[in-house]
């Protein structure tokens, strides 16, 4: 059975070696802290699935706690990923469980999350479906002129 539990600023190299499957571009793996440990002071947070023995989590997620005039309170996951070698062990489903017991104990009316198209991301998408989410709108995005990779 995964432990989950919350990874505070300064365990994030803990997070890390999952975070950089779902975010290569973010590489190397100090600069990766250093970027999710500078957006926990807008309320960015970790929690991490470990295997019995393991000092790195399995999987992570990032989320944080808002609120807007469309969804309300909310939790956002900004960041969902379990390691390739240690898909199929529950971790993915475990932390779905503890990010909706974590919404519902901050006081959010919703859960949201986006996820990227394509046969890649069946299995994702499977999770997601079995945790109770629904496709509830498109999210568009464009790059801005001017700016690096545009």
């Amino acid at each position: 059975m995964p432990e989950i539990r919350e990874i505070a600023e300064g365990g994030t190299l803990r997070a890390a070696r999952a975070l950089l499957e779902l975010r290569p571009q973010r590489a190397p793996a100090e600069a990766l802290a250093a970027l999710a440990d500078g957006q926990r002071a807008a309320g960015y947070r970790l929690v991490g699935s470990f295997e019995p023995g393991e000092e790195d989590a399995a999987a992570v997620a990032g989320f944080r706690v808002q609120e807007n005039l469309a969804w309300g309170r909310h939790l956002y996951v900004d960041d969902l990923v379990t390691r390739a070698d240690r898909r199929g062990r529950g971790h993915g489903a475990a932390l779905m469980r503890w990010l909706a017991v974590e919404a519902c104990r901050a006081g959010c009316e919703q859960l949201h999350l986006d996820s990227g198209v394509g046969p890649q991301r069946e299995d994702a998408h499977r999770l997601y479906f079995n945790a109770g989410l629904r496709i509830s709108s498109y999210h568009f995005q464009r790059p801005i002129a001017g700016r690096e990779g545009s």
